[in-house]
């Protein structure tokens, strides 16, 4: 049996790590929380806090004062006649210093 060769290209670092910070989660409450500076993100399932305050470090320059992390459990929905699933996430929310500010677009 023969063996295949694989090559292995160097790639930047922002390629190689893997996002931990999908999106920020903008709702009513999030956005009330958002003036007493607790901002809210969905993360990915695998984040811990400390892989929140390395993204955040690295993507806003700001660092975080605590954070906490909560998973959403999926829910059973009828919708239009039908039974469905609505699905879970993982939530973080980032507490700033006084002054600190997270512009989200």
């Amino acid at each position: 049996m023969a063996t295949k060769k694989t090559t292995i290209e160097k790639k930047d670092d922002k390629a190689i790590t893997s996002k931990v910070i999908l999106v920020p989660r903008i709702t009513e409450k999030a956005s009330a929380q958002s003036v007493a500076n607790a901002y809210t993100f969905v993360v990915a399932s695998n984040a811990t806090k400390h892989s929140v305050i390395a993204e955040i470090k690295r993507e806003y320059k700001v660092t975080p004062r605590a954070v906490n992390i909560t998973n959403i459990q999926s829910q059973a929905v009828f919708v239009r006649g039908r039974f469905g699933t609505k699905a879970g996430m993982k939530k973080a929310i980032v507490f700033l210093k006084k002054g600190d500010t997270i512009t989200l677009a």
